[in-house]
């Protein structure tokens, strides 16, 4: 029956944990759709729409495990607990199996929270404003707010000038962000680069906002020429901007400087609001020699990071901070709650914050710089050894994500649950990604396509239209 525990438990056999014998929907695979997409070859959004297709994920509904109503004689059997107990030890092995091989989402898996174990019995809510305690008193206040102050310092906010929350992810902080922006300039265009996170044109949807795509360098940056072509198209509305401190893919961090300056000079001064994503490198940037600064000391409006990432955390995460001056327009008092909310969920994970405040404790600013060095020194080891093989890969100045070839294999993709997009795919080198790690794939991948380009009958993709010639390995572009 689909659903039944037992397709549950096929699909985590066909991972390699669980015994053997997958069932014939779990375990066919990824399917395929086409979509339209601009031509982007060169790297600069230009030319008539191409098609491409993308391949998904499994439907998990072939593979779910059913809820189901305890028999009559549960209770003196012991039997549906035993069940149970079996389902999460075999799913418990599936989720170390394939920590080992993650290497494409920027996840920090290093992390030991056993010391909160104490405090999972409760249901810690933070429902409403995090400066305003509301009626509601089992919540964590004191350590969002402790969270938040070390925040503001990093980016150089006083503490009677922000206002911010704990989110529940880094989508959340780019819709709150971006929020505030159109609150402050209600008429105003949102520009956002084409390589920006998907969030932000789901906000621009979400909001009805008019949305303007800007080019981008072969670097996956913003082209601030053609920012300042498409600003001056519309000189009598307000610009918000999402400005990108990482980009998915690439992971190119925006010029801020040069952004700031591009509207200045185009007459939009105190006609702008920037948002910052700074989902993973928002937190990496800080503590990188001579990286330009992501400070409110310069005049940007809000900036989000993730709190599962970098830092990490078992839960999704993250955090949201902008100026305090801006938030009254969507701030509005809730008798119910005895508070006041300007944010979006409502209701939100208590127990997050308590999270973050451990790590920022145990690891301070010491800490992360030491990991960020590692995480870079990491990234340049890959993707020279990378070329060394004679694959393709690119590597951002500021940045821990290698680009390289995407691998031929999509079941090798899914193996080591590799990102993709196109011809290229990526590894985030996180603090938990040792070399070892990455020699163990990097070995693998070596074999593998060995493997897949032995005949000669096909050959490795180019990727100059994503990384650049220089970058690019393939029988035309090696030298």
């Amino acid at each position: 029956m689909v659903g039944s525990v037992g397709n549950g438990l096929v699909d985590l056999a066909v991972n390699g944990v669980g015994g053997k014998g997958a069932h014939p929907e779990a375990a066919a695979g990824a399917f395929a759709m086409e979509v339209e997409t601009a031509a982007e070859g060169v790297g600069n959004g230009e030319g008539s729409p191409t098609r491409r297709e993308i391949v998904l994920g499994r439907n998990v509904h072939t593979a779910s495990f059913a809820v189901k109503e305890p028999d009559a004689d549960d209770e003196e059997t012991g039997e549906r607990e035993a069940t149970m107990a079996s389902v999460l030890a075999i799913y418990r092995r599936s989720l170390v199996e394939r920590t080992k091989h993650h290497l494409g989402y920027p996840y920090n898996l290093d992390f030991d929270y056993g010391a909160l174990g104490q405090l999972q019995h409760f249901s810690i809510n933070n429902l409403g404003d995090p400066f305003i305690e509301s009626n509601y008193g089992v919540h964590s206040r004191q350590f969002e707010v402790g969270v938040l102050d070390w925040f503001a310092r990093l980016w150089e906010l006083e503490k009677n000038e922000y206002w911010g929350y704990i989110t529940n992810c880094g989508t959340e902080g780019n819709l709150h962000g971006i929020l505030v922006g159109r609150e402050v300039f209600p008429d105003g265009i949102l520009y956002a680069s084409r390589e920006s996170h998907y969030s932000v044109f789901k906000a621009a949807r979400m909001y009805r906002m008019e949305c303007v795509k800007v080019d981008t360098l072969i670097s996956g940056e913003i082209d601030c020429a053609d920012f300042q072509r498409k600003l001056l198209l519309n000189r009598d509305k307000p610009a918000i901007i999402n400005v990108n401190i990482g980009t998915t893919v690439k992971g190119a961090v925006d010029d801020l400087d040069l952004v700031i300056k591009t509207l200045e000079e185009g007459g939009f001064k105190d006609r702008f609001y920037i948002h910052c994503d700074g989902a993973l490198f928002g937190l990496m940037i800080p503590f990188v020699k001579k990286a330009p600064q992501v400070t409110f000391k310069k005049p940007i409006g809000s900036v989000s990071v993730s709190g599962h990432k970098f830092v990490g955390c078992p839960m999704p995460c993250g955090v949201q901070i902008t100026r305090l001056e801006h938030i009254n327009c969507l701030s509005s008092n809730v008798e119910y709650l005895a508070s006041r909310d300007a944010t979006i969920m409502g209701s939100r994970n208590g127990h997050a914050p308590i999270f973050l405040w451990y790590t920022l404790n145990r690891k301070g600013y010491r800490g992360f710089q030491k990991e960020v060095q590692k995480c870079l020194r990491n990234a340049h080891y890959l993707k020279d050894r990378l070329r060394e093989a004679g694959i393709g890969a690119m590597l951002n100045e500021l940045s821990s994500t290698v680009v390289f070839e995407r691998p031929k294999d999509e079941e090798f993709v899914r193996r080591w649950q590799l990102a993709c997009e196109g011809n290229i795919a990526h590894v985030v080198v996180m603090p938990s990604v040792n070399i070892d790690k990455l020699d163990y794939f990097l070995n693998d991948l070596k074999e593998k396509r060995a493997t897949w380009y032995q005949d000669g009958t096909c050959q490795p993709p180019c990727i100059a239209g994503d990384v650049g010639q220089e970058n690019c390995l393939c029988s035309l572009h090696k030298k």
